[in-house]
């Protein structure tokens, strides 16, 4: 156990991202920017991740209700993934950063599947902190093909679809963090937040920082969790 995880207790945290295009529109900037900045904050954010201990860090990326963007707002969403990856795909490799992806990527354009499979296979031997990306995700999506793979092997059990999950492998989810002040999971980690403990703060996504995400593990660690017994 690290330092980090020694003082707060958490393994496993998600975040859904949310608020680069009000982040953008309140400083009279195109949504862009916005998304730009909200890269910046993801870099920052999983540096800090691993000092802080965590085991693994899920990052609701790019929804399968995204797509209804217009073409241009997925287009910068798409290039912006790109830069990303390439950029930071060493240092993943140097800091022992595991990648992986949950959610129907391989529909993605052929060169992105391409970087990210390459990302993949170069981090798989990592074992420190595990960067989950969520990218063409959508959790009832998500339960019904771990249903049906858990159906197909025998009788369905909550075991069963576990096993057949995006994140199977991956400690359970104890904290997630929504920013921008919407107080709602947005088909995101249905299953896996059963009894996982909730934050939401007012704070932009572009304007989360380290210490942000330090105090909701601080708000973590005081609570009681009783997996629905008294």
């Amino acid at each position: 156990m690290t330092e980090g995880r020694a003082t707060h207790g958490a393994r496993h945290v998600a975040i859904i991202m949310d608020g680069n295009g009000r982040w953008a529109k309140k400083r009279h900037l195109p949504r862009a920017m916005g998304h730009q900045r909200g890269v910046e904050a993801v870099r920052t954010l999983v540096r800090a991740a691993r000092e802080m201990g965590l085991e693994a860090l899920t990052l609701y990326a790019f929804s399968t209700e995204n797509w209804r963007r217009s073409e241009d707002e997925v287009s910068t969403l798409m290039g912006l993934l790109k830069r990303y990856i390439l950029a930071d795909l060493e240092e993943f490799v140097a800091n022992n950063v595991r990648l992986k992806i949950i959610g129907d990527y391989r529909k993605l354009a052929g060169d992105i599947v391409e970087l990210l499979e390459d990302a993949l296979a170069r981090t798989a031997g990592n074992d420190g902190t595990t960067l989950v990306v969520a990218l063409n995700y959508g959790s009832q999506d998500e339960i019904a093909r771990a249903a049906a793979s858990a159906a197909a092997k025998g009788a369905v059990t909550v075991e069963g679809i576990e096993a057949e999950l995006d994140t199977a492998g991956l400690p359970p989810l104890d904290l997630l963090i929504r920013t921008s002040g919407e107080v709602r999971l947005s088909n995101f980690l249905l299953w896996q937040a059963a009894y996982a403990e909730m934050v939401f703060v007012d704070t932009l996504w572009p304007d989360f920082t380290p210490a942000h995400l330090a105090a909701a593990l601080q708000d973590f660690a005081g609570r009681e969790r009783r997996y629905g017994g008294r």
